[in-house]
């Protein structure tokens, strides 16, 4: 194989980048037909279309997102070999994007992280949103792994892989001069409800959902304190002492374990499930594929990929 032309490749990269065709021939000051000639040469040598036209805008396929990583290396170890020599200069890095629900909890994004986070090579580009937009983000190629705490709806035309990495059962928290310091041998579920108002997730999900059968059950009408969709809130809202929150005690890691907070009781019938997303790609990004295995081997952790990962159990 003839060896790539990097001419070729500066010439896509800028494309990539631009995102119009016409723009960029008027910046690099050559013809439009010239610079599509070179973009065409390095596709036949690569062997795949790097572009798509949809309309008047170029879009890349997926080996064009893989080429302009590449091509971003590349030229950014130019800069940093001029910079080296300079005493500025620094590794070059490999990119991971991941996407989180914005009212995701941030322990459990930091948990899934952290196998890379103190990495030297490897810079994290982490966005938040809602689900849809994260979705169209994920099969645009713009990230490489979305979390969650649902799954999204698939069919054959949405080539999602779910990978469910953690499942906890969610307790009832609070501060300890709400509960004493004993916290957990306060008394029965019953009476805890009864004697406290409550900081509980919204009506859509899962834990609410099982919780609000369970009072029924139990007979109970809970005193609701606040309704929160945004785990960091209800974090915050029981260190305030508004009530006893229900959630996952990943929330609330920090503060049980300083004691801040304290878990009043376990409600092993209600849990959360936490989830990892990916496309179906033939170039994934290998770091998505470290992070899962670690998720898969974390010690007390349910977890058990779609695509076949190891349960640690």
């Amino acid at each position: 194989m003839a060896a790539l032309n990097y001419n070729h490749l500066r010439y896509f990269w800028a494309v990539a980048h631009e995102g119009n065709l016409t723009r960029t021939a008027e910046r690099l000051n050559v013809s439009q037909s010239a610079l599509s000639t070179q973009i065409q040469k390095l596709e036949h040598q690569l062997g795949h279309a790097l572009f798509e036209r949809r309309g008047k805008q170029l879009h890349l396929t997926e080996a064009g997102r893989i080429a302009l990583d590449h091509a971003d290396a590349i030229f950014a170890s130019g800069a940093e070999l001029l910079a080296t020599l300079t005493g500025t200069g620094g590794p070059a890095r490999q990119v991971l994007r991941v996407g989180a629900l914005s009212t995701l909890s941030r322990n459990f994004q930091v948990n899934f992280l952290r196998p890379v986070l103190t990495r030297p090579d490897v810079e994290v580009v982490l966005r938040s949103g809602g689900l849809g937009e994260l979705l169209q983000a994920l099969e645009a190629l713009r990230l490489d792994v979305i979390l969650v705490n649902q799954t999204p709806v698939r069919d054959a035309a949405t080539p999602w892989i779910t990978h469910r990495l953690i499942e906890q059962p969610a307790s009832l928290v609070g501060t300890p001069a709400r509960l004493g310091d004993a916290g957990h041998a306060q008394g029965a579920l019953d009476a805890l409800i009864r004697a406290h108002p409550l900081i509980l997730p919204p009506l859509d999900s899962s834990v609410r959902t099982g919780f609000d059968a369970l009072t029924d059950r139990l007979g109970l009408r809970p005193t609701i304190a606040a309704e929160v969709d945004d785990m960091a809130m209800m974090r915050l809202l029981a260190r305030e002492d508004m009530g006893l929150a229900l959630v996952p005690p990943i929330v609330v890691q920090d503060e049980l374990a300083s004691g801040r907070l304290l878990e009043a009781a376990r409600l092993p019938d209600l849990g959360e499930t936490f989830f990892a997303v990916t496309q179906a790609r033939r170039f994934p990004n290998p770091l998505v594929a470290d992070l899962l295995r670690a998720a898969g081997n974390a010690p007390g952790d349910t977890a058990a990929a779609a695509n076949g990962l190891p349960s640690p159990r």
